[in-house]
């Protein structure tokens, strides 16, 4: 039988991590364990949480475990409950967000018929704003197989959303602990530059956002994040020429998003600074086609 950890970081989500929780108690294939690292909460988070039994006692197919560390952001926490994992399989999911009933069920069905035996599977998604269901744009579609080239926009695998086989993580690593926000693009861009990933078309999570303490919210310019994450993985030596243009080309674009805003909040010397970083890249991608 497929077993599967369930790993929720969480910071200060009292008024979420019930709902969450209780989504994933309530699936039709249960966890062999939930784990829940909290990034150093200060609100009722521990009491909400010990009241639903974690540390004391598990519901009779699944153990709950809750882990405290002092607040070192998202990455850390996530890291730390992979690491913890015991299963083969790691579903992650944010501690604002939660699951239909069918969504482990689906993923591990995936696995087991994927005839390319690919290592992450990710579903559609249902988003809320502010409690209320809103449409995605295009831009925001999902899809499988080879995504690196959509990932290079934008964020377009949800974490609440994937299920991996844990070998990925020793073969790619684990989330960037030095990046405050978009360490899920910076890691699948890493994955998608290497493998494909499988799609359910299905809408088997409830994404919920609108609320203050998104990091979208709490960090401007988080383009700046996408950049460091583009210059990464084009620091890869073996990274495939044609993905290597794309990326060179999304990086200029970012960089000259960035260059206007910082000029706009007069950061003037941070433009500059990316002005001599785009013309680096100009230079990189003209080599591209020269070579």
């Amino acid at each position: 039988m497929t077993e599967v950890s369930v790993i929720i970081p969480t910071y200060n989500r009292a008024d979420f991590i019930s709902e969450c929780v209780q989504s994933v108690l309530a699936q039709t294939l249960p966890a062999r364990e939930v784990i829940i690292v909290d990034d150093g909460s200060t609100d009722a988070t521990y009491n909400i949480l010990n009241d639903l039994g974690f540390n004391s006692i598990s519901t009779p197919k699944t153990v709950l475990r809750y882990i405290f560390q002092e607040n070192q952001g998202v990455s850390s926490a996530r890291n730390l409950g992979i690491k913890e994992a015991k299963s083969e399989y790691i579903a992650l999911l944010d501690s604002d967000d939660c699951w239909l009933k069918g969504k482990l069920d689906r993923q591990v069905i995936a696995f087991r018929d994927d005839i390319q035996n690919r290592r992450l599977c990710h579903t559609d998604e249902i988003w809320v704003r502010n409690g209320i269901r809103v449409n995605q744009h295009k831009k925001h579609k999902k899809s499988g197989g080879n995504v690196f080239q959509s990932c290079l926009k934008l964020c377009c695998i949800s974490p609440s959303s994937t299920m991996l086989h844990r070998s990925v993580f020793e073969d790619f690593g684990f989330f960037d602990e030095d990046l405050p926000a978009c360490e899920d693009y910076d890691f699948w861009l890493r994955y998608s530059s290497k493998e494909e990933v499988i799609f359910i078309n299905e809408p088997l999570i409830i994404k919920k956002g609108g609320h203050s303490d998104q990091l979208s919210g709490v960090h401007w310019g988080m383009d700046r994040f996408r950049i460091y994450a583009l210059e990464k993985i084009l620091n890869e030596p073996d990274l495939k020429l044609d993905y290597r243009i794309a990326a060179i080309r999304e990086t200029i674009l970012k960089m000259e998003i960035l260059i206007n805003g910082s000029q706009k909040r007069k950061k003037q010397v941070y433009a500059e600074t990316l002005l001599e970083k785009k013309q680096y890249w100009e230079d990189s991608l003209r080599r591209c086609f020269n070579d």
